[in-house]
């Protein structure tokens, strides 16, 4: 799928921070980033949104230097890094998807021996590390062993590790995967709170409501191609003007689809559920008319909600990836967010 070029070139009221032109990377025969364009705009909240392998984690490893591209250029803050991957470094905090932190060391040492990797003296790199605790609220388990952390605190500790020497660029790798809503909640809103603060942020994900929530601006990624970057704004556009409704009814909505199709011509049937019918129309929707049929094939109404359009619905479109393997992917990270 060819991407639109207005999508590549970013709005001019900001300069770019990452520029990436064809970026290709492959392990064992396998094209894990096949050809990528983007730029993320300093200062930008910039969403990489898509399925499990589809080669987010292998973008974020290329740009900050953990791994070497095949092919393709990339430049960070005006620095060319694709030949000296450490050129930029100093500039990166990086958060990986899973904990790179000690786990026989408690959090404030985990987080004052970070700050001495980057050269923060001791005096600063203590009074930094307290306030990260404070800030994240872990000053109560300051003390405690990393590994008696749990997944939530581990998580906002690594949050805390990879911005201890204040970056210019955040780069997130999935970072409420597999932790309590709470917690998630928390870090959802921290990254808020850096974005506000200036922090240029790059964030994959697989969770469509949290990159709808969080991003100015998505990249949509699947099976290594970037296969549409926009606003949250202009993506949503051409949905707006689609009308849905979710019907539920008390048996079987399979059944009812095929019939409703028939009897309906100009509207868009989906069993959402083995209880939900999913209607969808570019005109507005009746719903008096649907009932009646639906109460007339011995079937009970339950519900009936009027949708907005969502990023999920765009993704979906876009992409081919159904809204159920895209929860399956959630039930297998352990996460419900």
């Amino acid at each position: 799928m060819r991407i639109q070029e207005s999508a590549i070139s970013p709005p001019r009221d900001r300069l770019p921070f990452i520029e990436v032109t064809e970026l290709t990377k492959r392990f064992d025969g396998i094209t894990a980033v096949d050809r990528i364009s983007f730029a993320v705009l300093q200062g930008e909240l910039f969403g990489f949104l898509g399925p499990n392998g589809a080669g987010k984690t292998t973008t974020i490893n290329i740009l900050t230097g953990l791994a070497r591209p095949d092919s393709g250029t990339m430049k960070i803050s005006g620095l060319e890094c694709t030949r000296k991957p450490k050129a930029s470094q100093h500039l990166m905090g990086i958060v990986p998807d899973e904990s790179n932190l000690y786990p026989e060391l408690s959090g404030f040492a985990n987080l004052c021996f970070c700050a001495s990797l980057y050269g923060m003296p001791k005096t600063e790199r203590r009074a930094r590390a307290r306030e990260l605790l404070e800030t994240f609220g872990l000053k109560e388990a300051s003390d405690r062993k990393f590994s008696a952390y749990s997944k939530g605190m581990k998580r906002r500790l690594t949050i805390a590790a990879g911005i201890i020497h204040r970056p210019q660029i955040l780069f997130l790798d999935e970072p409420t995967t597999g932790i309590d809503v709470a917690s998630a909640r928390q870090i959802r809103q921290l990254i808020v709170e850096l974005h506000r603060a200036g922090t240029t942020i790059f964030f994959t994900t697989h969770y469509i409501e949290e990159a709808e929530r969080l991003c100015e601006r998505i990249a949509f990624i699947v099976k290594g191609r970037i296969v549409r970057i926009d606003t949250v704004t202009d993506l949503l556009q051409p949905a707006q003007g689609k009308k849905a409704l979710l019907i539920s009814v008390s048996n079987s909505a399979a059944d009812l689809c095929g019939k409703l199709g028939t009897a309906f011509p100009h509207f868009e049937f989906q069993a959402v559920s083995s209880a939900q019918v999913r209607v969808e129309s570019a005109e507005a929707i009746n719903i008096s008319p649907l009932v009646r049929f639906i109460e007339n094939q011995g079937a009970e109404v339950t519900e009936a909600v009027r949708l907005r359009p969502s990023l999920e619905d765009v993704f979906v479109h876009i992409t081919g990836i159904e809204m159920d393997a895209m929860r399956k992917e959630k039930e297998k990270a352990g996460g419900n967010q």
